[in-house]
């Protein structure tokens, strides 16, 4: 019995570490095994034990792989998890894919439908050579050529005039060099509008206003170049036979004012042959409106070189307050007459800026005779005259804040018959009168303040207007000091 136990003593220590390496229901498992074999040896004989030693032998490496083949399993099911989740992901992936490229279609096709509805400008793309890849319907009216003529096989210079592009003194340049030149200024600035000389397939040349931008991709690199057209020949043809007409009228009428008013001068200065007060007072109309009739010439002169770009200045040291004096010096005598008290407010030492000192009086003169003109009888013009401060967003101010620079202000005020608002937006279009105007039967043809505007702007100034129909208008001029 003492030979047969030992094996049975030794065995017991293989088998005790396994039983706590079996996980779940193993472990109970091994430990009814275990007593099964307990009670074999007490019920059995010294034969009998060998055979129970020898199977438990065996139960310890079976409930090993089971625990191993349960981990593989925990395991495989662990990736299923994951491969599931690989395909959820891959699958929102994809429905992602899908929206993002139906929304790229879509916007595209909105894009294409905005091009192609334009029809009275011409919308061209090219990429960085000046290849045409966009050729909208407004391209194909102007240049008279169809899209699939263009798109891909034709440059942008092509329809250009060459001798623009290239130097007056110098070689014709290639279809590269001609293209750098077309976008050089474009390239520099970020943009450029100017007029060029369109050819259609036809052999005509229009004048093309073109906006010249560049083109980036999604990822904001540039690819190309948009060429914005709006055919401008009618209209500087306009514009030429315009200055023309203006430059014709006003020398017609000039010289013969100028002789009438000279001959006017003589008669009513002769002191061999006195006037009677009759011949006096009609002599006296007849110079009158011939006066206004000639300023009414040089209105018309002035703004036509405004339009044209040759309206030019002669700087110089300026007192805004003796200007500001003079104005109300020549508007007295009408003022009085209408019964129009004019009050003036100006610095006594002065104000001193920096312009052309008689376009600074002449816009003064238009601003104090209109708000004469505009104020009944009884009624108050107002010129007040000082130093104000202008911030970075334009807004003026008594008081100097950071950033804002100084600026001479000037306003007219008058409690005349005000303008509708609706109307005070296009003030300063050349030949425009206010309803209020025409209602009141107050003379005039609309030049004036045109011309006021345009000479603050020379200035580097800027020229506001506040008013209410019935109470009063309010002109601010304001010019940099």
């Amino acid at each position: 019995m003492t030979a047969l136990a030992e094996p049975a003593t030794t065995a017991t220590p293989s088998r005790e570490p396994a039983v706590p390496d079996m996980p779940g229901r193993a472990v109970p498992a091994v430990l009814a095994g275990v007593a099964a074999v307990g009670l074999a040896v007490l019920l059995s004989g010294p034969g009998t034990v060998l055979l129970v030693v020898a199977a438990t032998a065996v139960a310890v490496p079976v409930a090993e792989l089971a625990r191993r083949l349960r981990a593989q399993l925990g395991a495989a099911a662990a990736l299923e998890a994951q491969r599931q989740d690989l395909v959820t992901r891959g699958r929102s992936t994809a429905e992602e894919l899908e929206v993002a490229t139906r929304m790229m279609r879509a916007r595209a096709q909105t894009m294409t439908s905005v091009i192609d509805a334009v029809t009275e400008q011409s919308i061209i793309g090219t990429d960085q050579d000046g290849l045409v890849r966009v050729w909208n319907p407004g391209a194909e009216r102007m240049l008279g050529l169809p899209r699939a003529d263009v798109v891909r096989l034709r440059t942008i210079t092509d329809f250009h005039a060459p001798e623009e592009l290239s130097p007056e003194d110098g070689p014709e340049l290639d279809a590269t060099g001609r293209f750098a030149a077309l976008v050089r200024v474009a390239q520099e600035h970020g943009s450029d509008v100017r007029d060029w000389t369109y050819l259609t397939a036809d052999g005509r040349r229009l004048t093309v206003s073109v906006a010249i931008t560049p083109r980036t991709d999604d990822d904001g690199e540039r690819a190309g170049w948009n060429f914005v057209g709006t055919d401008m020949t009618e209209a500087r043809a306009a514009e030429r036979l315009k200055d023309q007409f203006v430059s014709l009228i006003s020398h017609e009428l000039r010289t013969p004012l100028s002789s009438i008013l000279g001959y006017l001068e003589l008669v009513m200065d002769d002191e061999e042959q006195p006037l009677t007060a009759e011949q006096r007072q009609y002599l006296s109309t007849v110079e009158r409106n011939a006066q206004r009739l000639l300023r009414l010439v040089g209105d018309l002169l002035f703004t036509a070189q405004v339009d044209a770009g040759r309206f030019t200045l002669q700087p110089e040291d300026v007192d805004l307050a003796a200007i500001v004096r003079g104005a109300e010096e020549t508007a007295r005598v009408t003022a009085a007459t209408r019964g129009v008290a004019v009050a003036v407010d100006v610095p006594a030492e002065g104000l001193v800026v920096r312009g052309d000192a008689l376009r600074l009086g002449q816009a003064c003169d238009n601003l104090v005779s209109n708000a004469v003109k505009f104020t009944p009888a009884g009624g108050q013009v107002t010129l007040r005259l000082r130093t104000a401060w202008r911030d970075a967003d334009g807004a003026l101010a008594d008081a100097a804040g950071p950033g804002a620079e100084p600026v001479a202000l000037l306003s007219v005020s008058d409690t005349g018959v005000g303008i509708p608002s609706g109307e005070q937006g296009r003030l300063f279009t050349s030949f425009f009168r206010a309803s209020t105007a025409r209602r009141n039967a107050v003379p005039g043809v609309g030049l004036g303040l045109t011309i006021t505007k345009a000479i603050t702007t020379a200035h580097g100034g800027t020229l506001d207007v506040a008013s209410v129909e019935g109470r009063g208008t309010t002109f601010t001029l304001a010019l940099p000091l």
